[in-house]
């Protein structure tokens, strides 16, 4: 294996420049000196930094194929699934979509996902029925299971080798990801690995400046799970800080088309059953653990001695339509102030810093806020802030959460584990630690000497593809206009003989 390029290769101080990281070093006699023979460097050496992350990675998925084994054979007597921690949706739906008996998602049965995931548990579960129907003996929940759960940990496989890719300089960033415990406990509940893999390739494919086909894959992330296209929105902001706004214009037209394309025959041909997960989504009420559920306790517990009277959440919960709007407006203010905070900042801001700052706000403020959402913030956190100590407090919150939530869900059948208001401790404590790791990227944007990504990219932002490059004069006008100074990014022009671009109209 030939040597990294000087410009890719590994920043051994990367991995010690985190305070969290420094101190644990400390146990085996401290940070790399400056004169020690860097490990990269030794000719012949199999045991590299990226080997050992995806060697991590596929030890942490085999695990949690193990932690999952008690509820593979769906026999889930005396809420095992909750006590062992082990419930699945991809079990549970292969008999409640009917994928057990042989129908096809859509026409035979209005799933409630989006067409992406519901081709993918068609293709994987029929062929097991059909199987199933020759060899009576098999248990086709187990093995739906299993197929299941091994292509999902190459997908997440393949989105920690990604990263990799796209940090060749920060490769013990992957292990945030590699060696989470959200990945042991959460990496099979659904499918959500399965947008994490169209959104990670679709970034990879941004970054080396195919911005059309990043597109396409991002709009295959939307129609297997709504959050990629997300993206979108922080490409714009670059793209307005830049100038160059074809590139965005190229990936939104191509993310578009795509989903059309992929939705179009179960619009057409099963319009009914293709409207089942919007209207599903608009129908919901106050789900587990979100803002609304936490708003809503407190409000019963203010309300108690009252009789008749109502708090703002509960009035809210009994009037889902009016929740509804207010949770997208919410959601759109987010995105506004994310757009200021992305035009007004000092220098461009890193393109997954706002990736993660747009996917956190919706989940916050959304009405339903599943167990595996997680799992959406965490490729993007280690991109945009891979600190480890943040991220392990944030992990013990969702863990905590995870706890809690079987626990009411157990006592939900009748059998009290905890009381309520532990649960809403837990979810509130979740609920924070995302705000909080919010706060710290805000701030990390607004003074980019803090940010270490920056720091081992020469102050480049390392995902901005073909946004990588001068600012657009309009930008100092922007800031002077709200009191501010020039950009840290003063505009200078791309060759010696080719004069700025102009800022395309609309």
């Amino acid at each position: 294996m030939s040597a990294l390029p000087p410009t890719d290769r590994p920043d051994v101080s990367s991995a010690t420049s985190d305070g969290f990281v420094r101190g644990l070093s400390e146990a085996i006699g401290g940070p790399l000196g400056a004169h020690a023979v860097r490990p990269d460097a030794q000719p012949g050496r199999f045991w590299t930094a990226p080997r050992i992350v995806m060697a991590l990675a596929c030890l942490v998925l085999a695990l949690s194929w193990v932690q999952k084994s008690p509820c593979m054979d769906g026999n889930w007597q005396k809420n095992v699934q909750y006590t062992r921690y082990c419930y699945t949706d991809v079990l549970a739906l292969y008999f409640a979509e009917g994928l057990n008996e042989g129908k096809v998602p859509y026409r035979d049965h209005p799933v409630e996902y989006p067409v992406v995931t519901g081709y993918f548990m068609g293709a994987l579960g029929l062929p097991v029925h059909s199987y199933g129907e020759t060899h009576p003996d098999i248990n086709q929940g187990s093995w739906f299971y299993n197929i299941n759960a091994l292509v999902l940990s190459i997908l997440a496989v393949m989105s920690i080798g990604i990263i990799l890719a796209l940090r060749r300089r920060r490769p013990w960033d992957a292990a945030i990801f590699a060696v989470s415990p959200i990945v042991l406990v959460t990496a099979t509940i659904n499918w959500d690995f399965l947008a994490i893999g169209f959104f990670a390739l679709g970034l990879y494919l941004w970054v080396k400046r195919y911005p059309a086909w990043a597109g396409v894959l991002f709009g295959l992330g939307a129609a297997a799970k709504l959050w990629p296209v997300f993206i979108l929105g922080p490409i714009l902001i670059l793209a307005l800080r830049t100038g160059r706004l074809w590139a965005f214009i190229s990936s939104f037209l191509a993310a578009g088309v795509t989903w059309l394309l992929v939705n179009l025959p179960v619009m057409i041909l099963w319009h009914e059953s293709w409207l089942r997960f919007f209207r599903l989504n608009d129908e919901r009420p106050i789900d587990w653990g979100t803002f609304w559920y936490i708003g809503r306790y407190i409000d019963s517990k203010w309300n108690s001695g009252n009789a008749g009277d109502q708090g703002p959440f509960q009035w809210l919960s009994d009037h889902v339509p009016t929740l509804n709007h207010l949770s997208y407006a919410l959601f759109g203010l987010s995105c506004l102030a994310i757009l200021l905070l992305g035009l007004l900042a000092p220098r461009r801001p890193r393109l997954s810093q706002l990736a993660f700052l747009v996917v956190a706000a919706f989940l916050i403020f959304s009405k339903v806020w599943s167990q595996q959402y997680v799992l959406w913030l965490l490729p993007l956190v280690v991109l945009a802030r891979p600190k480890w100590g943040a991220v392990l407090v944030w992990t013990v919150a969702e863990i905590g959460y995870l706890a809690a939530f079987y626990a009411e869900l157990i006592g939900a059948g009748g059998t009290a584990v905890i009381p309520e208001g532990t649960f809403v401790l837990a979810s509130t404590f979740r609920l924070v630690t995302v705000a909080v790791l919010c706060g710290l990227v805000v701030r990390e944007i607004w003074r980019p000497e803090l940010d270490a990504v920056r720091e081992t990219y020469d102050g480049r932002d390392p995902d901005a593809g073909p946004l990588d490059g001068p600012e657009h004069p309009w930008i100092t006008g922007l800031r002077r206009f709200f009191g501010m100074g020039p950009s840290d990014e003063a505009p200078q022009r791309v060759h010696k003989d080719e004069p700025a671009a102009p800022l395309p109209a609309g």
